[in-house]
């Protein structure tokens, strides 16, 4: 069967926003998929595994990538491990239904959804779609010259470069997942979030309930924003016993 992307792509001008990659090591799925999604206004090419995705990220530019989780040789896990999650395209994972570990991983590593394996095509598109409207939201919710920052206890987070300062202004490495956490909280301070509100926030409303990937990044994000110095995390970010999770410090954007 010929690639999807030439026989889909209507020019050679493709807008980015609609251009996805699916990587799945079975030609069957791969094809199906895109040929559902580019019925749907998508430009999609489709890789079998991590090199050829490598290879065609080289080449182009993605809105998104659509990825397998079990594949033979490198998995797909592996490989959202290698990518740079503040350059990458957003990535929707794919499992079989009964690997909620793997789920729950993949959300830890950054992945901004999950579909589970068998996937619905509507499913995808629904999630597809609103990863996408999300990820554009946040790009233009700020201007990209003389842009605020959300500023808290000597700290500094910037929204739109995705980077968190210290009081010494070092830059803190963050997952994907630990700044969209972060984010949450600093544009919801002092008040109670419940875990399936900070995954609404944090993922979309599309996220099914996890407790214990929030609880487990929440744990994470406390380590990193605790200094000898300074309020701690646990500080910065405390535990409502049967509620949730509060943002202690006031934030301003400027």
């Amino acid at each position: 069967m010929p690639d999807a992307s030439l026989a889909l792509a209507p020019d050679l001008a493709v807008d980015l926003a609609t251009r996805i990659l699916i990587v799945d090591d079975d030609p069957g799925i791969r094809e199906l998929t895109a040929a559902f999604l580019a019925g749907h206004g998508y430009v999609v090419d489709v890789a079998a595994d991590g090199v050829e995705m490598r290879a065609r990220l080289e080449r182009e530019s993605y809105a998104l990538i659509v990825l397998d989780v079990m594949m033979p040789g490198e998995d797909g896990l592996s490989i959202l491990r290698s990518l740079d999650r503040s350059t990458s395209p957003a990535v929707i994972i794919m499992s079989v239904i009964s690997e909620e570990v793997d789920r729950i991983v993949g959300l830890e590593m950054g992945a901004d959804d999950y579909v589970a394996k068998p996937a619905n095509p509507r499913e995808l598109l629904a999630r597809i779609r609103s990863v996408l409207r999300r990820n554009q939201a946040a790009a233009s919710a700020t201007p990209s010259s003389g842009r605020p920052y959300l500023r808290f206890a000597g700290w500094r987070l910037d929204p739109v470069g995705r980077q968190l300062f210290d009081p010494d202004q070092v830059v803190i490495n963050l997952s994907d997942g630990e700044f969209r956490l972060l984010l949450a909280f600093a544009e919801h301070p002092r008040r109670v979030l419940t875990r399936d509100q900070l995954l609404d926030l944090s993922r979309g409303l599309n996220a099914e309930h996890f407790d214990r990937a929030i609880d487990v990044q929440v744990s994470r994000l406390r380590r990193k924003l605790t200094r000898d110095d300074a309020p701690g995390g646990d500080e910065l970010i405390r535990t409502v016993r049967n509620e949730g999770y509060m943002f202690t410090s006031d934030v301003e954007r400027r």
